[in-house]
């Protein structure tokens, strides 16, 4: 009989039953092992066999024909196959008709199965992976696939396992009931989590036995939510106990330093949370795609148009003969005549299948051919391999590369995108005082990772034993580590996964620019001396009260860095071995053990504890509080236990064994050596910073942590709770025992926007107020440096006030609704009236290259925005540091309180914006912005501001931070907003939450209607890189979520500059010319026979053989403009990048406009009609059959074709020639072939011997010339002058690709090339000129001469200098010769001592513009033309828009504020503010 639950009979169940429709009811199988289909309520549930596969052998076809019919193009072109089927319209022969389409359809097939076939491998792959399942026959584990594993089964999980499922923990062999797991395969972190066992088999005494588990589980339906999991399990006696994501495994995480654990399966195969995160790459259509489709689109009506004319004309020239039927009719199937009206329906029709090519059906296959290939060669570019970290660039959306050409707007996440998301420790403020690390900063400054080589060594050294499990193929259970590791994980490539298990041979944030952290040593004498009198006073058994405030702070200060924080300890001989310490103590605390076990916190597995909103809110726990603290049994008993405590007997029992170092030298070699596994980068630099201090962290249990100081040795900390990091309190709490003073102690560390509002009121002491004070001052200097800020506070609570706390945040802790929010308002009843201890600056260091990069990128004409949740100052100098913004810029910052004060500001900032830009500046000011920045001719569409001018982008900086963002991006203000920001040349948003990132991105995106790229790192960029045209992610140290959502994965930033300056531009510019050839050749070859019907009553009748219709575009001409379409580059990946400027040609669509098409068109009938009249004229007296003539016409319409291509190539390779070639030549045998043997193929048309006498026939030869010169000459006289006469840009930088390497060298490097206007008598540059400051023309001269004809001499007289030869009369006709003539850059130099900046403009003079005329000659047009330098209109104004008082009256106040400014960032950002010589921009002609 089958098996019953013994709950069934329980009221409980029915109302579980009436609940399952909502949530997931879960039972044990072992119960229902023997029971039938329906009997186990698990069956329904899905198995664990994942099957990602699209296709079976039996749906294949029809799945895959249906999804290719979902292209409008297929099923027209079978239309046409079907109709050449109906006897009364056909024009070819049936089965040939259907040769091209199903040729289409095949090759697209045979990519679809052998994708689908890679996947079904992987899919067998893991589902064959082996792993312990409880069998109750046997009463043991047993080994099963991972596919046979169902919800409800048992699992076993061992070291380095792979989790099969999703598995909710119920036993683990660790002392401590944890699990260590690390979920790098998933979201790439490489540092451990900890998960928890359920609470109520936390007593446990003996090993979980599967046979006596008699609960349900009710938990949530599946979801794709990584961090919250929310359940109930119900046992026997009606009990309930509370589920949370900490006691979930999730299927494709590793088992670490756990050497046994036990779980049920909740969720299985596809329903598994890693699955339903797996959507695959992203379908998207390119801009170029779009737009090609709408003439597409044209090709059809010019096609319906053409056959229109031919009816009309077959039906008129049948009209004509009336009643006298002409010889050559053919009757209708009955016999009867057909009336003119009806001949011309049916020709109609028949031209729709003559004419069918030049709808172009190979168009599409050739476009994912040339794709796929251009994908490749973006992957092979070496140029984009980062060695640091192993990781090549990623193409995981393969059908916009060409996108990447045409972007207008970048969106960036600072940290980790920006910047390194390394965090090192730079300098701290302990009690008031500042301690500046200078050896530190020094270490910092010099510190190059040279030895990135050896660091690589001792990781790979520490961790042998695991790079063997991975490597090694000796045993089973390695064997499987090895394949799981390939391909467990379906949320990503095998790419990914592969990096993932390097990554994890490594410890997170520990390279030693991060761990060895040089100390102040006035600090470590501090140290020093007051662990040196604690350990006195211990020694004479006096209270630690005694100690002065000041020591006792800075003891505080670096206990609360080293046990505030998650961070596990590991040894690295045992690679993620955890370092167990558990130190007996004497006290009556320990003999109460049940009070012990009830506050085993589990903390919050993404608690990240940083004071920058980008790191809040990569803060994995969506809960709104501490929802990290577990349930507790009653508050009664533990209050009870607490009154129960007796005193103390002596605080000697509270250390170790071990003999405490007197030597300063606490740290032996192997506690040196301890590895910290730390869930960020900042606990990692906060507890490394400790650890300098001989303040080390040494080992951490659920219940204690233990520490080592100086002169105490190891003490252990009892740990009470720990109220997790949260996104919305920005801070972390821990509550201990203090094993020297034995009070309940509460550190706390966390923003310091939130930290310094919670401190004791300053009235409550002097020396507490000087030191907030001080405290905020410093706070202010470190955000000014750019360093990150994090405020370090303490408090001590009485038993009473701990006693009162606990009792009502265990009722937090157990109430059933609202959970999350009693948890939350708990925390913030500890966490006040706290006292300040001090504060960190933490430094993030920029990337390499990031600076260059986006000057590079500016110059290419893209905005940049970056959108950060980083606190505005420090933002503010991060982007000065990588040149978002410029000393020079004006600032303007917003700051409101409300939507009134956000509308205010921003009516104020356009206002300002109109009178200082638009109505002050001169028509030529303002050409002269205009010609800096590619103009987006946008209207904005509700700002009354600048309704009548194009949006321009001027000399200013927009700051805004989050709450004011929040206002601005509401309906009302958001065109306000657009209007001001778009001004703009750099935006900068602070303090923004995910969910603002988006929406800004979409804004831009939708209002301005421009292209954008999204890039960031972590998971808080995920919903702004989906929500952008193309999504880049950063496969950084915040693992790989950024990456899973994007199109693009980048190893670096700084690669996303020849990433769309090179490829995007290559990519952009091979498909949009190929598209427009294939447009071409179609409707060219075409026409051929539209000009025919004249001549053949519009019969539908051919001249041309229909094997070389059918096959012509097929095969004939197909694979020249593949091999173009794949490698013709416009101008060199060198020139690319050192000229961003050709860049704009994408941007502004140049190589695809709409007129193109149509003059391709007008070329394309032009060369037809030479193509069919020179012959026809030629063979006009002559008796030659129809074929005899028509084969003459293909033949010359190929040679036309291909030179046609010839002529728009731009690179020629070995591979253009030899297909070309080939072409050809298979044009030639498959005519000769098929002209010999096929004589009565087709009757009765007989194409016997055609070619082969026209091949012996002089006047074919001399057709073979002189038609596809005369056909090609138009085009070839129009690209000739326009190269010539009126160069574009690109060409302009395919004539320096031409020049001797040298010459173009010294014209790259040595010039500052920047698109300007077309150089005229008197060009922009000359006739303005730079404010500059007054004291650096009196300190140097010479850098300003009064007018161009001096500056022109002194570049001659410099010359020599810079290693340029100066020229002589021999050299004068050499066309590699160029005059370099100064402009003044548009970087304002910047001094040290600038007191005061001059406002005069220099005036020009009419001899400055003579003679620059006589130094350019009228040949030297083509380069001088744009390579000018224009430089902006300055300004050197911060400009800062704050509100008056409610009180005041409603203005707004400007506060220029340059010089302050400019001198405090001196003071405070020596590296960013070099000296610097006003460069030599350079103006070069060819």
């Amino acid at each position: 009989s089958s098996a019953r639950h013994p709950e069934e009979t329980h009221p409980r169940w029915l109302e579980i039953r009436r609940r399952e429709n909502k949530t997931r009811i879960v039972h044990a199988n072992i119960l229902y092992d023997f029971a039938k289909g329906e009997e186990n309520p698990n069956g329904h549930y899905a198995n664990n066999k994942i099957k990602t596969t699209k296709y079976t052998v039996l749906s294949f076809l029809p799945k895959n024909l249906f999804e290719q019919f979902h292209r409008f193009a297929n099923v027209y072109f079978v239309f046409i196959a079907l109709l050449n089927f109906v006897p009364v319209v056909n024009a070819f022969q049936p089965e040939l008709a259907l040769a091209p389409v199903v040729f289409i359809l095949s090759v697209t097939a045979i990519k679809d199965l052998w994708e689908d076939y890679r996947r079904h491998r992987s899919d067998k792959e893991i589902n064959h992976m082996d792993c312990l399942v409880y069998s109750r026959a046997e009463r043991r584990y047993v080994e099963k696939y991972w596919k046979e594993v169902r919800v409800g089964d048992f699992i076993r999980l061992r070291c380095n396992e792979i989790l099969p499922a999703d598995v909710l923990l119920l036993s683990s062999s660790d002392p401590d009931r944890l699990c260590h797991i690390e979920t790098a395969t998933l979201d790439g972190e490489t540092n451990l989590k900890q998960r928890q066992i359920v609470r109520s088999f936390f007593d446990l005494d003996c090993d979980f036995n599967p046979m006596k588990y008699n609960s349900i589980i009710e938990c949530e339906k599946p979801n794709n939510d990584l961090n919250r999991f929310r359940g109930y399990i119900i046992h026997r006696s009606g009990k309930r106990d509370a589920l949370y994501k900490e006691n979930l495994l999730l299927r494709g995480c590793t088992i670490r330093n756990t050497e046994e654990a036990v779980g049920i399966v909740i969720y299985a195969g596809h329903e598994t949370k890693a699955m339903l995160n797996n959507n695959g790459p992203r379908y998207k259509r390119s801009k170029l795609e779009r737009q090609m489709n709408l003439d597409v689109f044209w090709c059809v009506i010019i096609l319906l148009v053409m056959c229109l004319f031919a009816a009309v004309g077959h039906g008129l020239w049948m009209f004509q003969y009336r009643d006298k039927r002409p010889v050559f009719d053919v009757l209708s199937p009955e016999g009867t005549d057909l009336s003119p009206i009806m001949s011309a329906i049916y020709l109609f029709l028949t031209m729709i299948i003559v004419f069918q090519v030049l709808i172009p059906i190979s168009l599409f296959v050739s476009i994912e051919i040339v794709k796929i290939c251009q994908v490749y060669f973006i992957h092979q570019d070496m140029d984009l391999y980062d060695e640091e970290t192993d990781t090549h660039l990623q193409c995981r959306a393969l059908n916009i590369t060409e996108d990447l050409g045409q972007m207008q707007y970048i969106f960036s996440d600072k940290t980790g995108t920006l910047t390194e998301n390394k965090m090192v420790f730079r300098r701290c403020t302990v009690a008031g005082v500042e301690y500046s690390h200078d050896a530190n900063a020094r270490r910092l400054a010099m510190y190059q990772e040279m030895d990135s080589e050896e660091e690589d060594c001792m990781s790979h050294g520490g961790t042998l034993p695991r790079r063997d499990s991975v490597t090694s193929h000796h045993s089973a259970p390695v064997v499987l580590r090895s394949q799981s590791t390939k391909s467990h994980r379906r949320t990503g490539s095998r790419a990914e996964a592969k990096r993932a298990s390097i990554l994890s041979k490594h410890t997170a944030f520990s390279s030693p620019m991060e761990k060895d952290i040089t100390p102040d040593p006035q600090l470590l004498d501090k140290v020093n001396e007051c662990s040196s009198q604690m350990d006195f006073m211990r020694f004479h058994s006096q209270p630690m009260s005694q100690l002065p405030s000041d020591l006792s702070d800075i003891i505080d200060f670096f206990v609360a860095l080293t046990i505030c924080n998650t961070v596990v300890v590991s040894s690295p001989n045992q690679p993620r071995q955890k370092v167990r310490m558990r130190f007996e103590l004497k006290s009556p605390v320990k003999t109460i053990e049940d009070f012990i076990k009830r506050f085993t916190p589990s903390r919050l597995t993404s608690g990240s504890n940083s004071s920058s909103s980008s790191s809040l809110i990569t803060n994995r726990s969506s809960n709104k509080g501490c929802s990290s603290m577990l349930s507790s049994p009653s508050a009664e008993s533990t209050l009870t236990k607490l009154d129960e405590e007796q005193p103390r007997r002596g605080l000697e029992h509270s250390f170790s064994s071990t003999p405490p170092c007197y030597d300063g030298k606490a740290l032996g070699l192997e506690e040196s050596e301890l590895r910290y596994e730390a869930e960020s980068p900042d606990e990692a630099a906060l507890v490394y910073a400790a650890r300098a201090y001989k303040c080390s962290l040494v080992g951490r249990l659920p219940d204690q942590v233990t520490v080592e100081l100086p002169h105490l040795g190891k003490l252990s900390f009892e740990l009470l709770h720990t109220l997790g990091f949260d996104s919305t309190r920005k801070r972390m709490s821990v509550v201990v025992r203090h094993p020297l003073t034995d009070q309940i102690t509460v550190y706390t560390k966390g923003a310091d926007s939130v930290i310094m509002d919670l401190i004791t009121p300053p009235n409550t002491g002097k020396r507490q107020k000087k030191i907030v004070c001080r405290t905020q001052n410093y706070l202010n200097l470190y955000a000014a440096d750019g360093l990150r800020t994090l405020c370090i506070a303490k408090k001590t609570l009485s038993k009473d006030e701990y006693a009162c706390w606990l009792q009502r945040h265990l009722e937090a802790e157990t109430a059933i609704q609202g959970r999350e929010e009693l948890l939350f308002e708990s925390a913030l009843r500890l966490e006040t009236d706290l006292h300040l201890l001090g504060a960190t600056g933490i430094e993030d260091r920029l990337q390499d290259g990031v600076p260059e990069t986006i000057a590079s990128l500016r110059k290419a004409g893209l905005q940049i925005w970056v959108l950060t949740g980083d606190k505005q100052e420090t933002a503010v100098n991060i982007a000065y540091a990588c040149k978002l913004l410029d000393p020079e810029e004006e600032i303007l910052t917003l700051n409101a309180d409300s939507q009134e004060a956000c509308a205010l500001l921003l009516e104020e900032s356009l206002h300002y914006i109109q009178a200082k830009y638009l109505c002050s500046s001169t028509e030529q000011s303002a050409k002269a912005i205009h010609t800096n920045f590619p103009p987006f001719e946008i209207y904005p569409s509700s700002s009354p501001s600048s309704h009548t001018v194009p949006f321009m982008v001027h000399r200013l900086g927009l700051v805004i931070d989050g709450r004011t963002l929040a206002y601005a991006l509401d309906k009302s203000l958001e065109d306000k907003f657009l209007a001001v920001a778009r001004s703009c040349r750099s935006v900068l948003c602070c303090r923004s939450t995910p969910l603002q990132k988006s929406m800004v991105v979409k804004l831009v995106r939708n209002k301005l209607k421009v292209m954008t790229l999204a890039i960031g790192d972590g998971a808080n960029d995920v919903s702004m890189i989906q929500v952008a045209d193309v999504g880049v992610g950063i496969s950084g140290q915040e693992g790989m979520q950024a990456v899973m959502a994007s199109d693009f994965a980048l190893p670096r930033f700084r690669y996303l500059q020849k990433l769309l300056l090179v490829h995007g531009h290559w990519c952009y510019s091979r498909l949009a010319n190929m598209i427009l050839y294939f447009f071409y050749k179609n409707a060219m070859f075409v026409a051929l026979i539209f000009w025919y019907q004249f001549y053949c009553g519009f019969s539908g009748s051919a001249m041309i053989d229909q094997w070389y219709l059918i096959f012509f575009n097929l095969m004939f001409s197909a694979f020249p403009q593949l091999i173009t379409g794949t490698l013709d580059k416009d101008a060199s990946a060198e020139t690319l990048q050192q000229l961003p400027q050709l860049y704009m040609t994408g941007q502004n669509s140049e190589e695809y406009k709409p007129y193109m098409f149509w003059m391709n068109m007008i070329d394309a009938f032009y060369q037809s009609l030479v193509c069919f009249f020179i012959p026809y004229f030629a063979y006009a007296d002559s008796d030659v059959d129809l074929f005899t003539w028509g084969t003459p016409i293909t033949t010359l319409a190929l040679f036309t074709i291909l030179l046609h291509l010839g002529i728009e190539t731009k690179t020629w390779t070995w591979m253009n020639w030899l297909f070309i070639a080939f072409s050809i030549a298979l044009f030639f045998t498959v005519a000769l072939c098929y002209n010999a043997c096929c004589p009565t193929c087709y009757s009765p048309s007989n194409p016997y011997w055609t070619i082969q006498r026209l091949l012996q026939d002089p006047l074919f030869y001399l057709l073979c010339v002189i038609t596809p010169v005369t056909a090609l000459l138009p085009r070839y006289f129009y690209r000739a002058c326009q190269g010539t006469l009126f160069p574009s840009p690109v060409q302009v930088g395919r004539q320096l690709d031409k020049l001797p390497a040298e010459t173009r060298k010294n014209i790259l490097s040595l010039s500052r090339v920047k698109m300007g206007s077309p150089l005229s008598a008197k060009p922009p540059f000359l006739s303005l000129t730079k404010p500059s400051p007054e004291s650096f023309i009196k300190k140097d001269q010479k850098s300003f001469p009064s007018s161009k004809a001096s500056q022109a001499k002194q570049a001659e007289e410099e010359r020599p200098q810079r290693g340029l030869p100066r020229h002589t009369d021999s050299e004068k006709g050499f066309p590699g010769i160029y005059t370099i003539v100064p402009t003044e850059v548009d970087t304002l130099p910047y001094t040290k001592d600038t007191p005061s900046l001059s406002r005069e403009h220099m005036p020009p003079s009419n001899k400055d513009s003579e003679f620059l005329d006589k130094t350019l000659e009228p040949s030297d047009q083509s380069l001088s033309s744009w390579i000018t330098s224009t430089p902006l209109l300055t300004q050197v104004d911060s400009v800062q828009l704050t509100l008056p008082p409610d009180g005041d009256s409603q203005c707004v106040k400007y506060m220029r504020n340059s010089e302050e400014r400019l001198k405090s960032d001196d003071n405070i950002h020596p590296a960013h503010r070099t000296e610097q010589v006003l460069e030599q921009s350079l103006h070069t002609t060819l």
